[in-house]
């Protein structure tokens, strides 16, 4: 037999060796892309696992920082891991939201935010990040509906007294809020809307200072939650003209409603929990699950009411419809907003 006998022979072995390692590499690479999958599955299923992180957009003593921390507490019993609470505080909003953003899309990086959140949009133009697109929701915990508060000196006894000063001295009322874009910006601007006057806004970095300038006399109003001032209003050093709910504050103090003295002004402030936009849905609804299982304690609830806070139950396929719905009630005033900037 030739060298030329043997070639025929030697190609065949050749293709089918060439033909056994392609299956082989295919064969591994299935089994590889097959257990990636799996590891992924089981590191959801295992969910948590290590320490989870929940951002408070603002400082330390705020209603967000409160709830975000009462909340955490009850997701550590819960999960058998460590949650903690971070202060990213800053720019209205934007450096905690920001942070969560960019974080892993895992669940170990979450967001405690409020209406605030969802505008920042809208009156940030350079934005990095997209406040409704990068997040997705896990679970509404409750409302908040604003109370318009002043001092005594201001010299009002009800809101049909103070439209009337701001109307007649315009530009003069100045009223205090956390922070440009935040959810007590968000209330003055509009009740200053639905009143037709015009109030000057100031904001603030650390809100404590809010009461000390109201009690000063630096500042003449906020729009804010029952719990920031009830002490205040409680002994008398501030005054409580209005609450832009539908039903009056009863307890533990009266209230009246906006809507009883002839303004149409409904204004509450949303609570919740948000996670990076590309979470996957069963980390998503691990953590619904375990924060709609938290609101249920009845210790907690009350701590919650205890902010001013009505505790709020929600699907978490709603949420971000819900927040959407938010955005678009608030239009008008974001346009007025961002023309004034």
């Amino acid at each position: 037999m030739t060298l030329e006998d043997d070639a025929p022979k030697g190609r065949d072995e050749a293709m089918m060796l060439s033909r056994l390692v392609v299956t082989a590499l295919a064969a591994a690479c299935l089994f590889g892309s097959a257990r990636t999958h799996a590891q992924s599955v089981q590191a959801q299923e295992q969910f948590p696992n290590r320490l989870v992180t929940v951002v408070a957009p603002i400082t330390p003593g705020t209603a967000i920082d409160i709830l975000a921390r009462l909340y955490a507490d009850q997701l550590s019993k819960r999960f058998g891991q460590q949650v903690v609470v971070a202060n990213r505080a800053g720019a209205g909003g934007m450096i905690g939201a920001q942070a969560v953003a960019n974080a892993p899309a895992d669940g170990y990086t979450v967001l405690f935010a409020n209406s605030g959140h969802a505008i920042l949009g809208a009156i940030n133009k350079n934005l990095s990040f997209d406040p409704i697109g990068d997040f997705a929701g896990v679970t509404l915990v409750g409302e908040a509906p604003g109370i318009v508060v002043v001092p005594p000196s201001l010299g009002v006894s009800n809101l049909k007294e103070f439209v009337e000063l701001a109307k007649s001295k315009p530009g003069t009322i100045n009223y205090g809020s956390a922070g440009i874009g935040t959810s007590t910006h968000l209330a003055g601007a509009y009740f200053a809307l639905k009143t037709g006057i015009d109030i000057v806004h100031v904001p603030y970095t650390v809100s404590a200072t809010i009461i000390a300038d109201l009690l000063g006399g630096r500042i003449q109003a906020s729009f804010v939650p029952l719990a920031f001032v009830l002490p205040l209003l409680q002994d008398g050093r501030l005054r409580a003209l209005a609450v832009g709910a539908k039903e009056p504050v009863i307890d533990p103090i009266a209230i009246p409603t906006a809507l009883s003295q002839g303004f149409d002004y409904q204004y509450g402030t949303w609570y919740g929990m948000l996670a990076p936009g590309k979470t996957p849905k069963p980390i998503l609804a691990t953590l619904n699950q375990a924060m709609t299982e938290a609101s249920k304690d009845p210790e907690l609830s009350a701590k919650i009411r205890a902010q001013g806070i009505e505790p709020r139950d929600i699907a978490l396929e709603r949420f971000d419809a819900y927040v959407r719905a938010d955005m678009a009630r608030l239009d008008p005033v974001l346009k007025v907003i961002a023309e004034k900037r």
